[in-house]
C-alpha cells in the first residue's frame, strides 16, 4: 500500500480515504455482515489437531489486497508464460523425456520421484492436454518484484474460497468495490465450465468433481464448487470401472461419466496400479484413463511439477522447452544432489531453509539456521544419494498488506495464489486470487492450519465491471429440469441420517420419560425397568446416560457432515448443536446430578428444529425421499419395540400413559378420546390410526408414498418383493382391529419393517444397485 516515501499508492488511495472516513461502528457493522454471510453459507475449513480434525469458521480479514491494473497486466503475462512452460515440461516428462536424455534435469529427480507414475509414462504423447487448471503461488519481495514460491498442479485448492471471499467482501463493502470497478470472477469460472463440457464431447457426458471426502481440510470448497458449476460431487467409492469405462454408482443404476475434475491426490486414485493401501480411490481408474474413455483435470502424475528441486533448474528448463527466459523469477533454490550446490548450502545454512527435494511426504522440512545432521555427517559431507533428497531454499522476505487487527490497520505478510485455466484459446488468469495473510507481522510462512487468515483480492479497472453470470444467454428458453441421478453413497448417507436422527430422538424421549418418573418420586418398578431395558438396547445406561446419548447424536452429526451440501447450513448447525448440548461425561458427584429432564427437552427441541428445517428447506426429490424413508423406518421400528416392551404380558401400571408420552400423542388422545385410558384406544392411536404422525400405520403409509416415487418404481408393472411387502404390511394395518394387536402382531410388523429396510438397501444402496434379490431374502417371505 505504501510507496518508499511513505505515501499511499494511487490504487489504494480511494479505499483508504473511504476507510478513514468510516466511523468504527460502521466498519464493525460491515465486517459483521460479511461474517454473517459466511456463517449462514456454512463456510468452514478443517484444522487437524492431535486427536482429530475440527471445523473452524472461515477467517476472512479486511480490507482486500489491491493490485494496480498495469502491474496485474504484467503479472498475467508472466503467469500465462509460466503455465505454457509447465505444460510443455509435463508433456516432456510423460513423453520423450528429452530434458532427461540431454542432461538438463538430473535423472534421479524423475526416477526416484514418487509423483512419476510409470503406468502412464507416455500419456504426454496423446492429444489430450495434461494440464487444464493450475495455481501458482506468488509473493512480493522487499524490492517490489513478484516471485514464484511454487506451482500447484496436483489438485490446487483455494479457488472456491476466493469466490466466497469475494461474495462476503462485496456484501460488506459494495460501494467500494463498485467505486474501484473491481473485476468479477464469474467469467473465469464460466470459461472453465465451458472447457469441462467441451472435454465431455458432443454427448455432454456427465462431469464430476472427485473429492477425497468430508474429512479433507478443503471439503467445503469441493462441495461449493460442484454446486456452483453444476457438477456431480463424487468420492472414489461412487465410481466403478467396467471394462475401460468409468461409471457412477447411482440409485438409478450405473451411469457413464466422461470427465472428472480431480481434487484427490493422484496416488490415492487407484489402489490397483498406484497406492495399494488407498481406501478412497477407484480400482481400475488408471485403465479408464489409459483407454481415453475418462479425462481427468488435471492428469494423473501432474503433481510431479510440484517437485521443489525442479526450481533449481528453471532457467535451463525454460530455455530448452520454450526458448526464452521466464518473466517471473522463482525463489532461489539449490539442489543438494551435486557436490557444488551441497557445499554452498552447507556454507549458507544460516540464511537458507532446508527441505525435501521431492513432493509429498518424502522427508520433513528443516528449520533455517544451526547445524544439521543427515545420514553420517553434516550437509557438506552427505553422499550424492542422501543429498538428492534435500534442497536449500532462500528464505522469502514477504511483503506486507494492511489488515485490520486489534490495534487497527496492521502490516501482515501476504502470499497470493493465482489460478489459471486452459481452453482451446490458451491460458486464462482469474482476475484476482486467494490471498493468505499471517497472524503476526514477522511470520516467514503462512498457514491456515496454524492460525493464518485470508483476504479478498481486487483488480481495479478503468471502466465499470460488466455483470457476468454462469447462466446461459437471456435468449435461451428457460426449462426447469430435475436433478440428475443421485449417487448411491449420498443416498446411503441420507437414508442413515434419517435413521440416526430418529434413533437419537427415540432414545431421548425414553430417557425423558424415565427421568420424569424418577423426579416425581416414583421408585423404580416394573415400568421403569422395562424403559431402562429399551434404553439399554439403544446403548444408553440410565445411571450415566450422557455417553450413550452423545454416541447417538454423533452418529447423526457425523453422517450429516458427509452430505452437508444437501441441506441448509441452518439445519446443519441445529443438528451439530445437539452434540454440543450433551456433556462428554457425567458430572462429578460434588457438582450434583445433571438435570436430565431439562437436557432431554433441549435435545428434542433441536432435533425437532433439524427435522423441520430439513423438511421445509430440502428440495423434495430423490435425496429427501431417502432421508424420509430412513426416518419412517426407524420411527416405525421404535414404536413397535415400545408397544411390544411396555404392553407385553401383564402391562405394569402407567404403561399406557408411558406409551402415549413416548409417541408424543397425549394431547391428541385427550382430544379424540375420553380422559380414561384403555388398552384398545391407546393401541388404536399409536399403532393403527393413519392420521397420527407417530403411529405405525402413518409410518408405513409414508414409506409407501416415498418408496413408490423412488427411481425404477413404475406403478402398473408387476410389483417386486419390496413393493409387495409394503402393500401387505399396509393392508394388515388398515384392516386390523385394536383388539387383535398383541405382541405377536407388533413383532411381525417390526420384522416386516426390518425386511423392507434390507430390501431398500439391497436395491439402491449397496455396491451393485438393482442387484437381484438374494435367495435368503426370498426364502424368508
Amino acid at each position: 500500500m505504501m510507496a518508499p516515501d511513505g505515501a499511499v499508492r494511487p490504487h489504494y488511495a480511494r479505499l483508504m480515504a473511504a476507510l478513514s472516513a468510516m466511523a468504527p461502528p460502521e466498519f464493525d457493522r460491515r465486517s459483521a455482515s460479511a461474517r454473517q454471510y459466511l456463517s449462514e453459507a456454512g463456510v468452514f475449513h478443517q484444522v487437524y489437531g492431535e486427536a482429530s480434525e475440527q471445523s473452524h469458521d472461515w477467517p476472512l480479514g479486511h480490507p482486500a489486497l489491491i493490485i494496480d491494473r498495469a502491474e496485474w497486466t504484467t503479472l498475467c503475462d508472466g503467469l500465462v508464460q509460466r503455465a505454457g512452460f509447465l505444460e510443455r515440461l509435463l508433456a516432456d516428462l510423460y513423453g520423450t523425456r528429452r530434458i532427461i536424455t540431454e542432461g538438463i534435469l538430473p535423472g534421479v529427480l524423475l526416477g526416484q520421484n514418487p509423483e512419476f507414475f510409470r503406468p502412464l509414462a507416455y500419456q504426454g504423447q496423446l492429444s489430450t492436454p495434461l494440464l487444464s487448471f493450475i495455481a501458482i503461488d506468488l509473493a512480493r519481495g522487499p524490492d517490489g518484484r513478484w516471485w514464484v514460491l511454487g506451482d500447484r498442479t496436483q489438485a490446487p485448492s483455494g479457488a472456491g474460497f476466493a469466490l466466497e471471499n469475494r461474495v462476503a467482501t462485496s456484501k460488506a463493502f459494495p460501494d467500494l468495490s463498485r467505486a474501484l470497478n473491481v473485476e468479477r470472477l464469474a467469467g473465469f469460472f464460466r470459461k472453465f465450465r465451458e472447457m469441462l463440457f467441451a472435454l465431455g464431447g458432443p454427448d455432454r457426458a456427465r462431469i464430476g468433481l472427485l473429492t477425497p471426502g468430508p474429512h479433507n481440510e478443503t471439503y467445503y470448497e469441493h462441495a461449493y464448487l460442484a454446486r456452483y458449476l453444476g457438477l456431480l460431487l463424487l468420492e472414489g467409492g461412487d465410481l466403478v470401472v467396467h471394462g475401460d469405462r468409468a461409471e457412477v454408482r447411482t440409485v438409478d443404476g450405473f451411469q457413464p461419466i466422461g470427465v472428472l475434475w480431480r481434487r484427490l491426490d493422484a496416488d490415492f486414485c487407484d489402489p490397483l496400479e498406484l497406492f495399494g493401501a488407498s481406501r478412497i480411490g477407484t480400482p481400475g481408474l488408471v485403465r479408464a484413463v489409459r483407454s481415453g474413455a475418462l479425462t481427468l483435470v488435471n492428469a494423473l502424475g501432474a503433481g510431479i511439477l510440484e517437485t521443489p528441486a525442479f526450481l533449481a533448474f528453471q532457467t535451463a528448463l525454460a530455455q530448452a522447452l520454450i526458448g526464452e527466459e521466464l518473466k517471473l523469477p522463482t525463489i532461489a533454490t539449490w539442489w543438494c544432489g551435486d557436490a557444488e550446490s551441497r557445499g554452498f548450502v552447507a556454507e549458507s545454512r544460516d540464511r537458507l531453509q532446508l527441505g525435501p527435494a521431492f513432493p509429498g511426504r518424502v522427508g520433513e522440512p528443516v528449520r533455517p539456521g544451526g547445524p544439521r545432521q543427515d545420514g553420517d555427517g553434516p550437509i557438506g559431507s552427505l553422499s550424492p544419494q542422501q543429498g538428492a533428497r534435500l534442497i536449500g531454499r532462500e528464505i522469502a522476505a514477504l511483503s506486507t498488506t494492511p489488515v485490520y487487527g486489534s490495534a487497527g490497520l496492521e502490516p501482515r505478510p501476504v502470499t497470493l495464489r493465482t489460478f489459471l485455466m486452459r481452453d482451446e484459446d490458451g491460458w486464462h488468469v482469474m482476475p484476482g486470487g486467494f490471498a493468505r495473510v499471517a497472524d503476526s507481522a514477522d511470520a516467514r510462512a503462512i498457514s491456515m492450519q496454524q492460525g493464518g487468515g485470508s483476504i479478498d483480492v481486487w483488480i481495479p479497472s478503468d471502466s465499470p465491471a460488466k455483470p457476468v453470470s454462469l447462466l446461459g444467454p437471456r435468449s435461451d428458453r428457460f426449462a426447469r429440469r430435475l436433478p440428475g441421478a443421485l449417487p448411491a453413497r449420498a443416498a446411503d448417507n441420507l437414508f442413515w441420517l434419517g435413521r440416526y436422527a430418529e434413533r437419537c430422538e427415540s432414545a431421548t424421549r425414553l430417557l425423558r420419560l424415565y427421568a420424569a418418573r424418577n423426579s416425581e418420586g416414583w421408585s423404580e418398578g416394573e415400568l421403569e425397568a422395562r424403559v431402562a431395558a429399551i434404553l439399554a438396547d439403544y446403548g444408553v445406561d440410565v445411571r450415566a446416560p450422557q455417553r450413550g446419548l452423545s454416541t447417538l447424536a454423533r452418529q447423526a452429526a457425523n453422517t450429516a457432515s458427509r452430505i452437508r451440501e444437501r441441506f441448509s447450513p441452518d439445519a446443519w448447525r441445529t443438528l451439530k448443536a445437539v452434540v454440543d448440548l450433551i456433556p462428554p461425561r457425567a458430572a462429578p458427584a460434588s457438582e450434583g446430578e445433571p438435570d436430565v429432564v431439562a437436557l432431554t427437552a433441549a435435545i428434542l427441541t433441536h432435533l425437532a428444529g433439524f427435522a423441520g428445517l430439513a423438511h421445509e428447506n430440502m428440495y423434495q426429490f430423490t435425496g429427501w425421499r431417502f432421508m424420509q424413508c430412513g426416518r419412517a423406518l426407524e420411527r416405525g421400528q421404535a414404536t413397535a419395540s415400545c408397544v411390544s416392551a411396555l404392553l407385553s404380558g401383564e402391562a405394569p401400571g402407567g404403561a399406557l400413559e408411558a406409551l402415549l408420552t413416548f409417541a408424543d400423542s397425549s394431547v391428541t388422545y385427550r382430544r379424540r378420546y375420553s380422559v380414561d385410558l384403555s388398552r384398545e384406544t391407546v393401541i388404536d392411536l399409536t399403532v393403527l390410526d393413519p392420521l397420527n404422525p407417530r403411529s405405525l400405520a402413518f409410518q408405513v403409509n409414508s414409506l409407501t408414498e416415498v418408496i413408490s416415487a423412488l427411481p425404477g418404481v413404475h406403478l402398473g408393472e408387476t410389483p417386486d418383493l419390496l413393493l409387495r411387502r409394503l402393500a401387505r404390511l399396509k393392508v394388515r394395518l388398515q384392516t386390523a382391529d385394536a383388539g387383535e394387536v398383541d405382541t405377536a402382531f407388533v413383532g411381525r410388523v417390526a420384522s416386516d419393517l426390518g425386511l423392507i429396510s434390507d430390501l431398500v438397501t439391497r436395491r439402491y444402496l449397496l455396491s451393485s444397485p438393482q442387484a437381484d434379490t438374494p435367495d435368503w431374502i426370498g426364502g424368508s417371505v
